[in-house]
Order: structure tokens, then sequence, then C-alpha cells
């Protein structure tokens, strides 16, 4: 499923964007700092905050890209208001933590790293949550869930989406 998302900033975000590179334009080296306050004022970087930044700062927009992509802390893509993570770590890999990464893309109908529509869940994967006694792990906001099975992911899931109504 190829996501496509529809950017809507708002006038106000845009005006902090602008005071930030402002402010930040006489200095060095300020795209890492631009870019990292971009993401704390729109929550991600999508592609026309990164041709702001590009074209307000007299970069090309690849070099924009190319900061944004290397370092693992910036988001190219919307994050959902429950983030989960599944643990790829070796304990918990090779007790399923794929099968589970796996269901929750069936269940959620999103691969890794993407947003559901609704904006309610984000799937992410990371290498260790520090829980491998618990193997395998999945994380959804700063609540761990463990000793994981694919029969559990639905109910899971069904408490958040219970809270929301």
């Amino acid at each position: 499923m190829d996501q496509k998302t529809n950017f809507c900033g708002s006038g106000e975000q845009l005006k902090k964007l602008k005071a930030v590179i402002e402010e930040s334009r006489s200095t060095p080296g300020c795209l890492l700092h631009v870019l990292q306050e971009a993401q704390g004022i729109y929550g991600y970087l999508p592609i026309e905050v990164q041709s702001i930044i590009a074209e307000e700062l007299g970069v090309s927009l690849s070099e924009v890209y190319g900061v944004a992509t290397f370092y693992s802390q910036f988001a190219l893509q919307p994050k959902g208001k429950n983030r989960i993570s599944v643990c790829l770590g070796t304990a918990c890999y090779v007790k399923g933590s794929d099968k589970i990464l796996e269901e929750l893309e069936k269940e959620l109908g999103i691969k890794c790293g993407e947003c559901t529509p609704d904006g309610l869940f984000s799937i992410d994967s990371c290498r260790c949550v520090g829980a491998c006694g618990l193997a395998p792990v999945m994380m959804i906001n700063d609540e761990v869930y463990g000793k994981l099975t694919k029969d559990m992911v639905k109910g899971i899931l069904d408490q958040y989406r219970e809270a929301e109504k």
C-alpha cells in the first residue's frame, strides 16, 4: 500500500517555522537545528516543509532531504495518536516478533513506518526495548505489552479503538 498524505500546515505553523529559520540563518550548519524545530512544529517533516526550509536557507531540497533521511530521529510520515513500536531485537525476533508485526500490519492495513488514514495508529520497529524477559514485546505509546501472540493483537488494538470513541 503506497501511502499518500495530505499535508495541511497552518499559517501559525508556517509563521513559527519562518521565525526559527530567521533566527538560525546566520549560524553555520543550522540545517539540523532547523529540521529539529520544524519537526517539533509539524510533528513530522513532509516534503512541503522540507521545500520551505530549502528555499529559505538557500540550500537544495536534496541536501535537506539527505539530512532528514540520514538521522533516524526524523519522520517523513505523520505519526499516529497511538505509536506502536514492535521490538525486532534478537530475543523478541527469535520468539516471533516478526509475526506480531505482520499481524499488526494486517489488522491496521498499513506497513511499518506508516500511519492509519484516521491518524489513530502508526507502526514502527525498534531493536530493543529492554524487556527481553517478556519477549516478544511491543509498545503502544509508553505501555509495554509482552509475551505476545498473534491472537492478542486485535484485542489490544480494540482497547485503543474503544478509548477513542
